[in-house]
């Protein structure tokens, strides 16, 4: 070996030369863009008759997705996204209807939703008492 050092950087020269900078930029994969500018809510609503979801086969499902613009399979997307907005996703502070008179029969309804709240996993359960006790919580998120 004549030179050590020029042979060293003879090699380093032929590398680059061949192969490109070995820079961290040069191989690092581009960033991913986000899809949307809006978290997702996106929701699985299902009714049926019973106690508890455990033991009721769903007899009724919708879909309501809120972000960007409301969608899916509810008969009102929009005031059922509206009336989410307004309580900021908390099902439980959904409120009655003032005025409606419903039967004191025992018919349990339980309503299941599962989903995505702005970014946020969701699962809730209620049972209410009967199908009209059940449509007069909130002006339309459980009318399906």
């Amino acid at each position: 070996m004549r030179n050590p050092a020029r042979w060293a950087a003879t090699l380093g020269l032929t590398a680059t030369a061949v192969c490109g900078p070995l820079t961290g930029a040069a191989h690092a994969a581009p960033a991913a863009t986000p899809a949307s500018l809006y978290a997702p809510s996106a929701l699985v609503l299902t009714t049926g008759h019973g106690e508890s979801s455990a033991t009721v086969t769903p007899e009724r499902a919708v879909t309501l997705n809120c972000a960007p613009t409301a969608s899916g399979t509810h008969p009102n997307a929009a005031a059922a996204c509206a009336e989410l907005r307004g309580v900021d996703g908390n099902f439980d502070a959904l409120e009655s209807k003032t005025g409606v008179w419903c039967t004191r029969e025992y018919n349990p309804v339980v309503v299941r939703v599962d989903g995505v709240w702005q970014g946020q996993y969701v699962s809730y359960e209620r049972t209410f008492g009967n199908e009209c006790v059940k449509n007069s919580y909130g002006a339309s998120v459980f009318a399906f």
